[in-house]
């Protein structure tokens, strides 16, 4: 099944010097990037056409990396960085900068990083369970394993993902979102339905309506009572009375296979360890991040001990909200949700400063959450998506000693360039967002918006159910301003059932495949056009 008897090790020599040096290379683009165009690049497919080519060169340390898992642990080793330095990392150390205070900058920094290993675990400790099974959408995920197989294997798909890739370059030039059109190719058709619905309102709502949904918070509280009920229903999942299988009930064993349990291999009681563990973690974090800010001097001991369990609970649901919207969209509103999280701190009266930390705080967590996502289901679909189960554990394992060896090299990358940036009035453009909101004030017109619009994203949630996440998905595509996407998502879709109709099942896997080539397409010409600026 595997050429490779057993998974290759990232404690290999050069392996880990390779990594490193990749890790370096995806957290300066990911800061770079992030202070720059406010947005972070995905490098996974970079660092996986770094691989292919080391795999070419004709010295014999390289001609190991002709092992398609030798090179996801690249792809992996430059995401993590590129995530974890700019979105885990600088976005919430910047907050304080910006605010006048950089005072805060180092305990802000502790605790982020801290905030992100943890993320980036409990992530690894419940994928494949019922909550995030390895076999969601994932989209950035399949698009990187697409790449790695194609260059593998060649022949028909390397084809269909040369000419997906190459559509995804000429449509991202007409500025048409090609990562939107292949994910409605492969994604859920209800969730990413009510996505584009959502982006074309957020795109048209003043033209159409003469109504600012971000302005007037609609996006948000829609997004608070979505995530409100996906909350209750990931509680029902955990807290599910799980069906025990009597041993050697083949006639149980098959039902059990046949419904997809049989294939996780994250036990749901597991999952639930590894969040109760993560939530206790996240507490902890906050507890450090309230010292080394002197919250003590600065609040009541009966406020400090609510800052503690909103921080942390706050940074638990941003988690998942983000998580759930990136297996299923391939997007992650992780701005908006940690904006969403400082306006319920603003409304229960935190000071400035606490606000701050608060922003920053749930700010880092969620996005190595996702990233660590898209990774591991590009290993499990080049491991054959877990038909090996202890094969399977093995990479996923190593992958995820990757990620976090991955963090440890943004951090330290951080650590010793956010003066230079810092200096030169370089922060990434949302924190700007978070410190003018803060300095401006909450109003009881805001509750009086978030509570309205609460009440029908908990209806359309509840309506679509946990297997949809139409809420959420709905909720994500309000809070995103990307021009266009919506017709691109519409489209893709309305292709997709029309295809599928006329071809069925034979059609599935070369539109899988080209809408990897879309999605590849469309994050090489962002990285190449942020990194050469060749068109404004």
């Amino acid at each position: 099944m595997d050429k490779d008897k057993k998974h290759p090790s990232i404690f290999e020599p050069f392996a880990l010097i390779l990594n490193v040096v990749t890790g370096v290379l995806g957290a300066i683009i990911g800061m770079q990037i992030v202070t720059t165009l406010g947005v972070t690049p995905n490098t996974a497919i970079i660092g996986a056409l770094v691989a292919m080519l080391i795999a070419r060169i004709p010295i014999t340390i390289f001609n190991k990396y002709k092992s398609i898992h030798r090179q996801n642990l690249v792809q992996t080793s430059i995401s993590s960085a590129t995530f974890g330095a700019a979105n885990s990392l600088l976005i919430p150390i910047g907050i304080p900068f910006a605010m006048g205070t950089p005072d805060l900058i180092v305990p802000m920094l502790i605790g982020s990083a801290l905030a992100m290993f943890v993320d980036a675990g409990i992530l690894y400790k419940i994928f494949d369970s019922k909550l995030f099974p390895a076999s969601g959408t994932w989209a950035p995920g399949v698009a990187t394993a697409e790449s790695i197989l194609a260059g593998d294997k060649g022949g028909k798909r390397a084809g269909l993902l040369g000419l997906g890739t190459a559509i995804g370059l000429i449509g991202s030039w007409f500025h048409i979102s090609m990562s939107a059109f292949g994910v409605a190719f492969i994604g859920n058709i209800w969730a990413l339905t009510m996505f584009g619905i959502g982006l074309m309102i957020r795109q048209y709502s003043i033209p159409w309506f003469n109504v600012d949904v971000n302005k007037l918070y609609i996006a948000h509280g829609i997004m608070i009572g979505a995530g409100i009920v996906a909350l209750i229903q990931v509680s029902l999942l955990i807290f599910k009375k799980q069906k025990k299988q009597p041993v050697g009930n083949e006639a149980a064993l098959e039902t059990a296979a046949a419904s997809g349990e049989a294939a996780l291999t994250r036990p749901i009681n597991e999952a639930k360890r590894a969040l109760g563990f993560g939530f206790v973690a996240y507490l902890i974090v906050a507890l450090i991040i309230a010292l080394g800010g002197g919250l003590l001097t600065k609040m009541s001991l009966g406020m400090l001990i609510g800052f503690l369990l909103f921080a942390a609970f706050a940074a638990f649901v941003h988690e998942l909200i983000v998580g759930i919207a990136a297996m299923h969209s391939g997007w992650f509103p992780a701005f908006a949700v940690a904006f969403i999280t400082l306006l319920f701190g603003m409304l229960i009266g935190f000071p400035p400063v606490a606000l701050a930390l608060l922003a920053g705080f749930s700010a880092s967590t969620g996005p190595a959450f996702a990233d660590m996502g898209y990774d591991l289901k590009t290993g499990h679909i080049l491991r054959g998506n877990g038909a090996n189960r202890e094969y399977e554990l093995a990479g996923r394992k190593q992958q995820y000693i990757t990620g976090m060896i991955a963090f440890g090299v943004a951090l330290l990358t951080v650590i010793v360039t956010y003066k230079t940036y810092f200096a030169q009035n370089l922060v990434p453009p949302i924190d700007k967002v978070y410190v003018s909101t803060i300095k401006a004030g909450a109003s009881p017109e805001i509750a009086k918006q978030l509570l309205l619009w609460a009440i029908p994203g908990a209806l359309v949630q509840l309506i679509g159910g946990p297997s949809r996440q139409l809420g959420v998905l709905f909720a994500t595509g309000l809070l995103i301003l990307t021009p266009s996407a919506c017709w691109a998502v519409l489209a893709g879709i309305a292709i997709r059932i029309v295809v599928t109709r006329i071809w069925k099942k034979e059609a599935e896997g070369p539109m899988s495949i080209m809408a990897a080539g879309f999605i590849a397409g469309d994050a090489l010409y962002s990285f190449f056009n942020s990194v050469f600026k060749f068109r404004k």
